[in-house]
């Protein structure tokens, strides 16, 4: 539906103007961000701040934006309350620079009252300060109202986040409505990792790769789009987005977030992620909801508050992040699932890519819904923060890849079948290493039906042949199948050469 209701009373004129309200301290630095914040804070053993908040999660059964939910009086009331309080209290206004494409760049602005500035801290810290043009999107967060209701205009540009202290509200308040916004320009937002590769082929010459991650959270996505792949000069592998970024319909991948990551910490450690451990251990980064004693001491194995333990981290103190967050283009798309019945990696053609991006298989993680963490998900896209009809987003993926030739593949990072074998991520990245060489030779498997590796590169594929690891893998297949059909008829909208592509 329309924003019914909301025309006549614009809220961009509504909010204060930061540069001359009293009661509102504008882009104040990141010291005095942080100065504001000290009241919350334990300076953790790396002389970084620490910080632990009420809400730890995100509250998306709390969420509702006007184009797919019916907005009743009540919401309109809670969206009206949020702006007339931007002028009863003191608040913190921060501006900062979503993307730098010139197709897909937005000034976004946050009001949170200022005895909640660390809200403020912590995402000014993952994006770069405004330009000086006006906003585009805007965001007020009430942690102390009296009600925890998340409310989205997407065509105003404008969320309210009610009674909720998670800074990950505010991060997504934006990034939704910059998926939005490219999809309005013919494009299509995507909840993805992107990194460019360069590798030697099989004839030993230097070739570059556009690599998109598609996962939830928690799944691996921060994990394969960081790490360095093992090469050296002249190959390289570069991070260039690590959430949320943009498919154009030029083929060019238009990052969002300039400055920071916002990564899960649970079980962080040294030896298999050594990049991400060193940015967590940094003075520079900000953890949330980290076990943190008081004479800061942090354990990140320990779920002392949450397993949706967070920390914001900062690209330059990451190796392998590159100076620029835009991909020039999508050549290999990755869909990550932690579907025991799929094999470490299968190649799919363009309508079983837009099966695979409707389905959206993985794990529920506690940064979506902590009391169904482990069970299986499915989400369109991997993607919770899409606006409008789902269906339309398969449809506009399916084109773009076909137009745009872009190799698709689903990879498994999780378990196969009985648990019997893991895929770790020394398997995963020779995977993607091998994938942007294009030294994969593949093979139909008819017992699958899926395109599946014959041979990998420094990896035995035939001891993680799925079949073998699962008891009546017929029968588990074909309840899988039964189980997706019957998911891709409750989207209207989706093409039926999609739905019959089901594997």
């Amino acid at each position: 539906m329309s924003e019914t209701g909301t025309e006549s009373r614009p809220l961009v004129r509504q909010l204060p103007d930061p540069t001359t309200a009293s009661n509102v301290r504008y882009n104040p630095s990141l010291e005095e961000l942080r100065e504001l914040a000290d009241h919350e804070e334990t300076t953790t053993e790396f002389g970084s701040p620490s910080y632990v908040s009420e809400f730890r999660s995100r509250s998306a059964d709390r969420t509702k934006n006007a184009v797919d939910d019916e907005f009743d009086e009540r919401d309109h009331e809670l969206i009206d309350d949020a702006v007339d309080r931007t002028d009863e209290t003191e608040f913190v206004c921060v501006d900062r620079l979503m993307g730098r494409h010139p197709e897909a760049s937005f000034c976004c602005r946050l009001f949170v009252p200022v005895e909640h500035a660390r809200i403020a801290y912590a995402w000014a810290n993952l994006f770069e300060p405004a330009d000086g043009r006006d906003p585009d999107l805007y965001t007020v967060q009430l942690p102390d109202y009296d009600e925890t209701a998340i409310r989205v205009l997407p065509d105003t540009g404008f969320t309210a986040v009610l009674g909720s202290d998670y800074t990950g509200e505010a991060k997504k308040s934006f990034l939704r409505l910059f998926m939005y916004r490219i999809k309005q320009q013919g494009g299509l937002g995507l909840h993805a990792g992107s990194k460019r590769v360069r590798v030697r082929d099989a004839d030993g010459d230097l070739r570059t790769v556009g690599q998109v991650f598609m996962g939830l959270s928690a799944t691996g996505k921060s994990t394969l789009t960081s790490h360095g792949c093992w090469l050296e000069d002249p190959e390289d592998a570069a991070m260039l987005q690590d959430d949320v970024c943009g498919l154009l319909s030029d083929g060019s991948v238009a990052g969002s977030e300039g400055q920071g990551l916002f990564i899960k910490t649970i079980g962080l450690g040294e030896d298999e992620q050594p990049e991400l451990y060193a940015a967590a251990t940094d003075e520079s980064a900000i953890l949330e909801n980290v076990a943190v004693d008081d004479d800061g001491t942090v354990d990140f194995d320990e779920d002392r508050h949450t397993s949706n333990s967070r920390a914001i981290i900062q690209r330059d103190q990451l190796e392998s992040a590159d100076e620029e967050i835009d991909l020039g283009s999508m050549d290999q798309a990755f869909f990550i699932t932690r579907n025991p019945l799929m094999p470490p990696v299968a190649k799919l053609d363009e309508e079983q890519a837009a099966v695979a991006f409707m389905l959206g298989e993985s794990i529920e993680t506690s940064a979506g819904d902590p009391s169904r963490a482990g069970e299986s998900i499915r989400v369109v896209g991997t993607n919770p923060f899409i606006v409008g009809p789902a269906g339309e987003e398969g449809n506009i993926f399916h084109e773009l890849i076909d137009i745009l030739d872009v190799d698709c593949y689903v990879i498994n990072t999780g378990y196969l079948g009985d648990k019997s074998k893991d895929i770790g991520v020394t398997e995963s990245v020779t995977i993607l290493t091998e994938a942007a060489r294009g030294t994969i030779e593949w093979t139909d498997d008819e017992r699958m039906g899926l395109t599946v590796p014959e041979s990998i590169p420094e990896l035995d594929i035939e001891d993680y042949y799925v079949p073998d690891h699962v008891d009546d893998y017929e029968d588990a297949l074909a309840e899988l199948r039964a189980e997706r059909r019957e998911y891709l008829e409750q989207f209207d909208e989706l093409r039926d050469e999609i739905k019959d592509a089901v594997y």
